[in-house]
């Protein structure tokens, strides 16, 4: 082998090895701030690996192509869960609700993509959150053909405040009641062709380093009391939850509030980048008595998150 082969399998190799840390932190069930950041990006480590590997074998770098195989298939089996959730069974016949969900970002003033945005996606219910000045200022504009709605916001600073916002064409029942549990979080009760609805738009903070390190934790903690003392109805919780849903954050309202997630892939963050390099922050979760229909990205708001398109039914018994 020659010396340039040498050093390329070597350098690949250690690449590739190192891009499997990100599948070995999502499979290992550890909830600890350092791995549960790393198993936030098992996705785009995989397509990162992939391609990789795929150079290594047109260039006949067999050894860095086979740690490149396992990497694959760590990355994979890490991923893999993210992307194909149990959709449940839908009821036969049962009408489709569509929801909107989006972060619109605080400092976005691109009211016209947000209204395109909206517009195109034709949903029921809208689940907005981060709507800052500039949006709010037109919202009777923004939110045109959704008269029903209720809001809650928060302010961080001069010129940083962000409303979280359920809309719907539906009436809405009932507001469900803001406290101050450290949650940002809006709650409807929807009234929809499959029955009431318990709507929560829902964002939370940063995780670790980025805020504090018990931040989300709590936060869905106070979301998942909201939904019991919410009305025992079937239960829509999306938005900007900054975690995928096979991480630490995921894997706790899944387990605390038993919900389940709709499939996550394409990724929605960070818009701005390759979309290669998204990953799936902004969840839509449901309660095992709705089925998921389809999921998919909305144009996009001139936010650096893409808005998420999905329909729900009931679920068969």
């Amino acid at each position: 082998m020659s010396l340039f082969k040498l050093t390329a399998n070597v350098l690949a190799g250690l690449a590739l090895a190192g891009l499997a840390v990100f599948g070995v932190a999502a499979l290992s069930g550890i909830g600890h701030r350092w791995v549960d950041i790393l198993a936030q990006f098992a996705a785009p480590a995989l397509l990162a690996a992939a391609a990789t590997t795929a150079l290594c074998l047109l260039l006949r770098l067999w050894p860095a192509a086979g740690v490149g195989a396992a990497s694959c298939l760590i990355l994979a089996l890490a991923a893999w869960p993210q992307w194909t959730p149990p959709r449940g069974t839908p009821a036969p016949g049962a009408p489709i609700v569509r929801l909107y969900s989006a972060n619109l970002w605080v400092f976005n003033t691109d009211v016209e993509a947000m209204r395109r945005s909206i517009a195109a996606a034709d949903a029921d219910i809208l689940v907005l959150v981060e709507v800052g000045d500039a949006p709010a200022a037109r919202l009777d504009e923004l939110l045109a053909g959704y008269p029903h709605r209720t809001a809650v916001g928060r302010r961080r600073g001069p010129g940083d405040h962000a409303q979280s916002i359920v809309a719907s064409r539906y009436p809405i029942l009932q507001r469900l009641p803001d406290r101050p549990d450290g949650l940002s979080a809006a709650g409807a009760v929807v009234q929809t062709p499959i029955g009431p609805i318990d709507v929560f738009a829902v964002h939370l903070t940063r995780p670790w380093p980025y805020q504090y390190q018990w931040g989300q934790i709590t936060q869905v903690m106070a979301l998942t009391e909201r939904r019991l003392a919410a009305p025992d109805n079937p239960v829509i919780a999306a938005g900007d939850f900054n975690s995928v849903s096979t991480a630490r954050i995921g894997k706790q309202i899944q387990a605390d509030m038993n919900l389940i997630p709709a499939p996550g892939w394409p990724g929605t963050w960070p818009s701005r980048l390759p979309a290669f390099a998204w990953i799936t922050i902004d969840q839509v979760y449901r309660s095992p008595d709705l089925a998921l229909i389809t999921r998919r990205l909305g144009l996009a708001t001139g936010s650096d998150h893409r808005p998420v398109i999905t329909e729900f039914t009931r679920a068969a018994r």
